[in-house]
């Protein structure tokens, strides 16, 4: 049995080299060598699927794109660390705001949220040429970029022929598009991961970069999960010379296609001017008396007196009325083919006896069906008996459509409703929708009251809102995960574009919670705040402190908190920042419960005394709620006042039946 307690560092998560390493060990084992891949030897285990080095592959290629790829693959480096001053309700809230590079965010929320996000939605940057921003150091330079592309060699920049300003123009384009493609590709590497098998993504884009990002989205999620390029017009250009293109795109694709196929799930949302007329006919039902007749006139004299433009006259044919007082309308009866044992028995009017004529196929269902719809009053009997008899379909079946690739909103609704919230003073230009927000994260979830969905160019935090929007209105549980570059700003009040995204998210809340009625269900308007830092374990790098063994007893960057430490554990460990956590006083440190399955203590000092007291309270806690899954501990690794202490404190917990250890 080993005391050892495992260092946090060495773990890996989903995606990272090492544990796609581990992956094809475990699928080819005769192909890893001496922890290395031999190529050779899984070429001929994939037989004829596996395509020859000399092979012209289709697809998208720009310069640098390997390394691009490979930045996915790396494990993060840093931390979060947790702001709860900037946060609002943060021991009660599941929402999250981080600010940082969101390549590095995305590699840390990998380990404890794959295949957790039931949407994602994103808004980056165009590449219009003034809003790129994102400067991945380990990407190639513009220089190794040039020379990759066969623009450059070693006495510099190649220009040639009379094209010369031309083809350099046409150079500094390619160059500027592949710079953009291998800041997305990684990104969207990751995110993949992070995606539910049934999850939805959604990336919005212009002109500038649409056909580029459309083949990006078929190498990383497969062409065969492509749903749609839903094109929204945004408003007219009248300064255009040519053409007003005041249209942008959302590309839709899903982790798995053929999973939503076999759930059979069908995109549908509610027709405008459904809640109108539904309401219209409960007042009609209960003016009329419960009289169907009397009822079906009071609809179609409402009907008449609503403007012709208004979304409620495609619903025009909502005029009748079934038994219980709900609203229906008509549908053919007639069966869709002639055979030979179709039910052909004559039907009549109950109330007048008129027989009425048989559709020329047969009817759609059996003579039983039939005359259990007549006497329960589901039958429609027109003016002609030549004419046979419909059926009363009812609203609410119909009250669904299939949501258009094509719609119109002004992009100026949201500017102006970011002006209001702000009253007066925004501080943000072109703010995202947070009503085509709503719409599309509702679309694709079918309204899942528990939907997670991340969106990691987060700018304003128009999804954040979105988000809250949507359990405003019916009481779901959403919450949301937003990530935004520290990218500075020269306003008043405001030092990145994070912290406008915080104060967004506090105004709305506030907002949204001051509409809520007394008796409505608390929804979460609040957030916590997090930012991207160095790792709080420091880089063994050989400097002169570090050389200086006494000095490096201490692992740990100076001035983090044992709340700091507690972050950084739950991101390597792969456990959500926002599990539920208990803390109690114990030798003076805090020790720190999370769901009953892990525990964490960071205490310093700690002397056989010390080491007792904690492994007895840890015992006595974890004994409180007893459970059956595994139950970890971690300690700060230099926490002990010597190896022997550290021995003696593994052997009581592992005596009182800790299985993991670990150590950070």
């Amino acid at each position: 049995m080993t005391l050892d307690f495992e260092p946090v560092g060495d773990l890996t998560g989903p995606g990272e080299a090492k544990s796609n390493l581990d992956v094809l060990a475990r699928l080819f084992p005769d192909a890893v060598v001496d922890g290395t891949i031999d190529i050779e030897a899984l070429r001929d285990l994939l037989g004829e699927n596996a395509a020859p080095t000399t092979a012209e592959a289709f697809g998208l290629r720009w310069p640098g794109m390997s390394e691009a790829r490979r930045l996915s693959t790396l494990p993060a480096t840093g931390t979060l660390l947790p702001k709860p001053e900037e946060s609002v309700d943060w021991d009660n809230t599941r929402n999250i705001v981080i600010e940082g590079d969101n390549l590095e965010v995305l590699r840390l929320l990998r380990r404890g949220y794959t295949n957790k996000v039931d949407v994602i939605y994103v808004d980056p940057p165009y590449n219009t040429g003034n809003d790129f921003i994102y400067d991945d150091k380990r990407v190639t330079s513009q220089t190794e970029h040039e020379a990759a592309a066969g623009q450059r060699d070693e006495e510099g920049v190649l220009q040639t022929g009379k094209g010369s300003d031309r083809a350099q123009d046409r150079k500094a384009g390619a160059s500027k598009h592949s710079a953009w493609l291998s800041m997305m590709y990684p990104r969207l590497l990751v995110t993949h991961h992070l995606l539910k098998e049934t999850g939805v993504i959604i990336v919005a884009i212009d002109d500038t970069e649409h056909a580029r990002l459309k083949l990006l989205m078929d190498r990383v999620f497969g062409s065969e999960n492509f749903i749609a390029s839903v094109v929204w017009q945004g408003g007219r250009k009248n300064d255009s010379r040519f053409v007003s293109v005041g249209h942008d795109y959302m590309l839709i694709y899903a982790k798995s296609l053929g999973i939503l196929r076999q759930m059979d799930l069908r995109w549908r949302e509610e027709k405008a001017g459904y809640s109108a007329v539904l309401a219209q006919g409960k007042i009609a039902w209960e003016e009329s008396g419960h009289d169907e007749l009397a009822a079906e006139i009071k609809m179609r004299s409402w009907f008449k007196s609503q403007p012709k433009d208004s979304p409620v006259q495609a619903l025009g044919r909502f005029v009748y009325f079934l038994p219980d007082g709900n609203l229906a309308s008509d549908t053919d009866m007639r069966a869709p083919e002639d055979r030979p044992n179709r039910c052909r028995t004559p039907i009549s009017d109950p109330r007048t006896g008129i027989q009425y004529a048989v559709p020329k196929n047969g009817w759609f269902c059996e003579e039983s069906t039939l005359f259990k719809l007549r006497d329960e009053g589901h039958l429609i009997f027109r003016s002609d008996p030549s004419k046979p008899p419909r059926l009363k379909k009812p609203l609410e079946s119909v009250s669904g459509q299939v949501p258009l690739s094509v719609f119109e909103r002004q992009r100026t609704h949201a500017g102006r409703s970011l002006e209001e919230l702000f009253e007066g003073n925004s501080p943000f230009d072109f703010p995202k929708d947070t009503m085509v927000l709503s719409r599309w994260i509702s679309l694709v979830t079918q309204a899942d009251p528990d939907a997670v969905i991340l969106d990691f160019f987060a700018g304003s935090g128009s999804t954040g809102h979105a988000v809250m929007d949507l359990n405003a209105a019916d009481g779901g549980n959403r919450r949301y995960i937003l990530v935004q570059l520290d990218e500075r700003v020269g306003m008043d009040g405001y030092e990145t574009i994070a912290d406008i995204t915080r104060e967004r998210l506090r105004r709305a809340g506030r907002q949204i919670a001051s509409k809520q009625s007394p008796d409505a269900a608390p929804i979460d308007t609040g957030f916590r705040s997090y930012r991207l830092a160095s790792s709080n374990v420091k880089a063994w790098d050989g400097t002169p402190d570090q050389l200086n063994l006494l000095e490096a007893v201490d692992n740990l960057v100076a001035g983090r908190t044992a709340d700091d430490l507690l972050v950084e554990m739950m991101l390597r460990m792969g456990v959500e920042l926002t599990t539920p956590l208990e803390t109690r006083e114990v030798a003076g440190s805090p020790l720190y419960n999370l769901a009953g399955t892990l525990f964490a203590y960071f205490g310093t000092d700690i002397t056989i005394d010390r080491a007792n007291e904690v492994s007895k309270a840890l015992a006595e806690w974890r004994d409180e709620e007893p459970g059956d899954a595994d139950t970890t501990v971690v300690v700060r690794d230099t926490g002990f006042v010597d190896s022997a202490t550290k021995l003696n404190f593994a052997a009581a917990l592992k005596q009182a039946g800790f299985t993991t250890l670990r150590s950070i």
